[in-house]
Order: structure tokens, then sequence, then C-alpha cells
């Protein structure tokens, strides 16, 4: 994708408990980005810095807000020199993130808010909003298809955000994912694609991931069929496969980050302690060789 399309505006809100604690991300970098919007129909970004800058009595902010104008980062996120820090735009009491991704949104996501309604021109604020989105996951390595959830999806009974803001201009939260994924996939000048080796790929589908996918399917668990499925047409595009059923989300060669860290954690780890445990040498070699594969292909440092 085009790194330089848009300027990023990066002017921080100082620090108070109760918008931004200074603390940053138990994650160190981001794990997965929530859609809002600002539920304030007309007020632009900076509207929007100035009134978490002087809020006192609650607890409430986001990292980032963006107009027809401007992307704003008003609490570090790590696209700049600065670490990312926590903000408060998820409820804690409510578990829906826990149960997604593992943690607490606040603790390891950035809240992403488009500005809508109004004068603000809804397909330039909609631009920017995609392109930021795409630029967060291609530089922290997280999936679209499957880490991006609106304020909706984690907390239902009270939000409606950011599907309210989306409607403006005919979206649904489906057209944004795939347009951050298509923005993606804009890769002019592209360097020669280095793929993991088909065999690699293969081991991991055929041991690991399709296992998982039958076991979802004994337990009617449509979503985890769709995710194991979806993880093995992503190891299929790293390698220079076709996919199966499906679309890459992916250019040849690439693999999402989470990707690489929930097949490494989930399985190969396990293996290699158990290998380091009965003193197989060259089985623990193997686990690392794999693990490094995905780490290769997701643009991770080998271990």
């Amino acid at each position: 994708m085009n790194p330089n399309k848009y300027k990023i505006e990066r002017r921080y809100i100082d620090k108070r408990h109760n918008v931004r604690p200074g603390t940053r991300l138990t994650s160190g970098t981001p794990g997965f980005l929530v859609a809002h919007d600002t539920g304030n129909p007309g007020a632009p970004a900076d509207n929007h810095f100035t009134y978490f800058q002087n809020l006192k009595d609650r607890s409430a902010s986001a990292q980032v807000f963006i107009d027809d104008k401007k992307i704003l980062e008003i609490i570090p996120t790590g696209t700049g020199p600065d670490p990312a820090e926590k903000a408060w735009h998820v409820l804690y009491n409510v578990t829906t993130d826990n149960d997604q991704f593992g943690d607490d949104a606040n603790d390891i996501a950035l809240g992403v808010e488009l500005c809508y309604g109004g004068k603000i021109d809804f397909n330039e604020a909609y631009k920017r909003f995609v392109w930021y989105m795409a630029y967060c996951c291609d530089k922290f390595g997280i999936n679209p298809m499957t880490h991006i959830p609106s304020h909706k999806q984690l907390d239902p009974s009270r939000k409606t955000d950011i599907d309210q803001a989306l409607a403006i201009g005919g979206k649904t939260l489906k057209n944004l994912i795939y347009d951050i994924a298509t923005e993606m996939n804009v890769t002019p000048c592209a360097p020669a694609v280095t793929l993991m080796p088909a065999a690699a790929a293969k081991e991991l589908i055929d041991i690991y991931v399709s296992p998982a996918w039958y076991a979802a399917q004994k337990a009617g668990d449509a979503t985890g069929m769709a995710h194991f499925h979806n993880l093995a047409n992503n190891l299929r595009v790293a390698a220079g496969l076709p996919v199966v059923d499906g679309e890459p989300a992916l250019p040849q060669g690439k693999l999402f980050k989470s990707n690489a860290q929930e097949i490494i954690f989930r399985w190969l780890s396990p293996s290699w302690y158990k290998a380091r445990a009965a003193c197989k040498p060259e089985s623990m070699q193997h686990f690392n060789n794999l693990a490094n594969h995905l780490r290769r292909a997701a643009g991770m440092p080998t271990e």
C-alpha cells in the first residue's frame, strides 16, 4: 500500500488518568483495531481534541479522530516515534473483547473514530479512515478480516457505532473491512516476492489447521470454522498456493502477523516444548524452522 497517501497529524492531549493515563498498551504494538464513530454529527477532529483536552468529569477517550480534512492522533498509537498508549474507548465490564481477542480493548487495541455528519464530506472522511486502518494493519501485522470489530460488536446493548456513520454513505461494516483489505493490496512497484515453502504451509494446514476446523464443525462453531478456513487460505497465499473457496486477503507471499502468532503460540510452541522434554533435538529444530517460516512471511524477526 501507499504509506504516504495521507498525512497523519499528531497533537496529543495532556496526560490525565481519565483521558490519557500515559501507560503503554499491554501488547506493546496494537493487537487489533476498534472501528468507532464519534456519535457527534458535524463535529470535526479538532473539536474532539478540544473536548478531550478539557474533559474532567468522566473517563473516555480514543487515540485517533478522522474527518474529511485530517487524520488526528490525540494519544500516541505507535505509528510515529512514540509507543502506543492506552485510551478509554470500550467499557472494561463488557467482556466481548476478552472473549474474541483475549484481552480488554483498552489495553491492546486502538480506538479509531470516524467524524461524520453536518458539513463533513463523508466520502473524503471515509477514504482517510480506510487508509488509516489499512496503514495500521500493514504496520502492525493485523488481519483486517478478523481483527477490526466495530464498537457495536463489542458492546451491542449500548452502542451503534460505527454502523450509524457508515449508513450516511451507504456503507456497512463489511464494506469497510473489504475496502481496508483492498487498500492494503495496492502495492505499486512491489519488490520480488519470497514465498513460504509449500511443504511447510501444507504441513501446518494438514497437521494443525484442518483438525481445528473439523473440531469446530463437530462443535457447531460456525465462527471457528470460518476462522480456520481463512487461516488455511492465508497460509496458502503465503506459499503461493491457490486458495480454496475464497479470495486472497493479502498479496502472495505475505501473512498477517496475527496469523503467525496464533499458529506459533497455539501449536508450534507447545510441540517444541514437548520435543524438548522428550530430548528430541531434531524435532525441536523442525518446529523452530516452521515458526521461522511463519515469521518471515509475516515480516517478523526470526528466532
